[in-house]
Parts: C-alpha cells; sequence; structure tokens
C-alpha cells in the first residue's frame, strides 16, 4: 500500500487534524448549533510577494459538496492580496469543522504553485515555461501540481498524468539516459527522430558526453529539423550559464543553424530568468513543484450574525474589491461606492460558489483559467 489518504478518506474526515474531533465531539455532546461565518484569507504572502494566484477552488468545493453551507469565493486563477478572503463558508460549525485540514491543504499548495508559476511566466514574457518538477514530490498529487502551474501560466507540462485534468497533452523528447543506454549522443539524436512521431518537437539534450558546443553541433547535424537543443548541465560544469548560452548560439549560427532554440533546465528560478536572457526557452522543476505554499487559515468571524473573532483577525463578513483597471484591491464591510486612486470604481469580485452544499458553477477549463492568469499579471508588478 502506498501512504495516501483516499478519496473518500480525504471528504469523510479521515486527514484531518484531531483537535477537530475533538471540537465536535463537545458540540455533538452540547447539542451546540450556531451559524458560523468562516473566512480563508492569507495574512502574508511568501517572500513578500504583493499578490498570489489562488487554485485548488474545484477539489474545495468537492470536498463540501453535500454539507449545508454555502459558499461565496473568487474564481479559480483569480489574482488577490493579503487578507482579503478568497473564500467565505456560512453555516453551522458543527457540521464541517472537521473539513478545515483538507479544504485549506487544497488551497494552499495548488495556490503556492500557482502564485510561483505566475511569477515566473511573467519574468519570461513570451518565452515558454514548462513544469519539469513532479519527480521532486509524492506521484498521488503529480497532476494537482502540474494542473497548478499550468493554470498559473506556464505553457506546459511533463506529467501523462495531469493530462485529463487539463485537457492538454503533456510533452517531453528525451532524456540522458537514452543516450548513455546507447552510449553515444548521435546515435541516440538519430534514434529519437527516426522512432518518434514527428508531432513531437524535436529538442534534444547535448550535455550528457561532451561539451555543450560540441553536441549542440552534432544534434544539428543529425536532426534535419532539429527544433532546439537542451542544456540541462550540473551545477559542477556549470561555470558562468550565460556565457555558456552565447557560446551554443555563436556556433549554431555561424554554421547555419540560427532557427535551433536554446532550451535551458535544471535548478532554474526567479534570478535564473534574470540572468539567461540568452535562452529561449525553460524548463523548471523544484522551485515551481515545491513553491512555497500559501499560508491561508481559516478563521470564524462572524456567530450568529455578531461579528466575532479571535486575536490579530478582523470581525465581520468583508467584502473583496477590485478595480477593474488596474487590480489595485480593497477590502470593505457591507457595500461602498468608493473609486480607486486611478479613478476607475472598485467592483465586488467574490462570486456565490455552492448554495446548501450544492456547487453553483462549472469548473472552467485549465486554457481558459490560465488566460485569465496571463491577462491579470499583465497589468500587475512583481
Amino acid at each position: 500500500m502506498f501512504f495516501t489518504a483516499s478519496e473518500e478518506d480525504i471528504k469523510s474526515g479521515k486527514t484531518t487534524d484531531f483537535y477537530f474531533i475533538n471540537t465536535k465531539k463537545i458540540l455533538d455532546e452540547k447539542n451546540i448549533n450556531k451559524k458560523v461565518v468562516v473566512e480563508i484569507t492569507a495574512s502574508g504572502l511568501p517572500n513578500n510577494y504583493r499578490w498570489g494566484i489562488m487554485s485548488g477552488l474545484y477539489e474545495a468545493l468537492k470536498l463540501l459538496e453535500g454539507y449545508n453551507v454555502d459558499v461565496m469565493g473568487l474564481d479559480e486563477g483569480s489574482l488577490f492580496y493579503p487578507q482579503e478572503p478568497v473564500l467565505t463558508i456560512e453555516g453551522n460549525y458543527r457540521e464541517f469543522c472537521h473539513l478545515e485540514t483538507a479544504l485549506l491543504g487544497f488551497l494552499c499548495q495548488s495556490s503556492g504553485i500557482s502564485t510561483k508559476s505566475a511569477r515566473l511566466k511573467k519574468l519570461a514574457g513570451e518565452k515558454p515555461v514548462l513544469s519539469f518538477g513532479v519527480r521532486r514530490m509524492h506521484p498521488t498529487i503529480a497532476p494537482m501540481i502540474d494542473r497548478a502551474a499550468y493554470v498559473g501560466g506556464l505553457d506546459g507540462f511533463s506529467c501523462i498524468g495531469a493530462e485529463n485534468v487539463i485537457g492538454k497533452k503533456a510533452s517531453g523528447t528525451m532524456p540522458h539516459s537514452l543516450a548513455l543506454i546507447l552510449g553515444d549522443s548521435r546515435e541516440a539524436f538519430i534514434l529519437f527522430d527516426d522512432i518518434i512521431d514527428k508531432s513531437v518537437p524535436r529538442i534534444v539534450l547535448v550535455d550528457t558526453f561532451c561539451d555543450e558546443k560540441r553536441e549542440a553541433l552534432i544534434a544539428a547535424e543529425s536532426i534535419k529539423n532539429l527544433t532546439g537543443v537542451r542544456l540541462d548541465t550540473p551545477g559542477s560544469r556549470r561555470g558562468n550559464m550565460s556565457k555558456i548560452i552565447q557560446e551554443v548560439r555563436w556556433e549554431l549560427d555561424i554554421r547555419g543553424y540560427k532557427n535551433v532554440k536554446i532550451f535551458i533546465s535544471g535548478g532554474l528560478d526567479e534570478d535564473s530568468f534574470k540572468n539567461l536572457n540568452g535562452a529561449d526557452a525553460f524548463g523548471v522543476g523544484t522551485s515551481v513543484s515545491n513553491a512555497k505554499t500559501i499560508d491561508f487559515a481559516l478563521d470564524i468571524v462572524e456567530i450568529e450574525g455578531v461579528p466575532f473573532t479571535k486575536r490579530g483577525k478582523f470581525s465581520g463578513k468583508k467584502t473583496v474589491l477590485r478595480c477593474p483597471k488596474c487590480l489595485s484591491g480593497k477590502i470593505a464591510y457591507g457595500t461602498t461606492h468608493e473609486k480607486c486612486t486611478c479613478g476607475e470604481k472598485f467592483k465586488p469580485i467574490q462570486k456565490q460558489l455552492m448554495k446548501n452544499g450544492k456547487i453553483l458553477l462549472d469548473f472552467e477549463e485549465a486554457s481558459k483559467t490560465r488566460d485569465k492568469v496571463l491577462d491579470q499579471i499583465k497589468i500587475v508588478e512583481l
């Protein structure tokens, strides 16, 4: 057996923290039924990011489905700021308190991955960025990782198990192991080109045996319609990676291979993107799949219609406002007609997502959510 929980385990609360079991037992024993409003917010973001991208909504709603609760919140793929409620749940606390652990888990990790992906994509601009990081994490969550990365703005993903949840084909070319098994890079390039379907881009690794310049030229000579070469140079051999890219580019160009792209992978993060502007595309791994989580918390903010919360939190059911022009945010209590400093009128962005345990929205295609994220990150600064 694998050390994982089933969907049934999660839905029934078997992945909860034990103190919620104690809480539920006391409320059941004393027949305490109080209607509450709870909000899910992040007091701050990793590395003092200005904004985050919310994802994991659909799994969160599937968790709450069938419970007698109403849910308001932001759309999947929405940009959010610290202190803004991304979800607001109303119902009898006794009925859903045991779901808090799983609910936060669905949102915290997925949103962390989507946020990091959005930042990387904003830095890369029009250059493709692919998610290669599922091998660093538990395989049961591989589809979630690549989906969160894709809706966060990345252009593609490597895990075939994510195809069904994304609605797009995974991508990949050849690993170092192929060249090692064959004992020769040239033979690996030729067999890859001969055997693999022509719809697969001809991008090959050029750092297995020789200097990157030499293997890049071997690849260009071996594959007639070579799309690109990938440099995954290990840290012990890197030196100045920007200079290596320049050298490879030069050698390819002077021999007439100007159309061959240079793809970089291996240990990349935001600083790498800033320093490797000579690359044409990137593959990112651990920095995305193991991205810092968004530390969402779930807090009671109202009990039986009365604003009420713990120290360090703001009581009362809140309205999240957004400027449609510059995407500035504001939190209000009740209705407001305030204007943004840019002159546009703030608009509320929360939607009714669930009523009496019934999901009210159709789950959007991942590509449409991604498009929405890309539109938002064009407007805001990092």
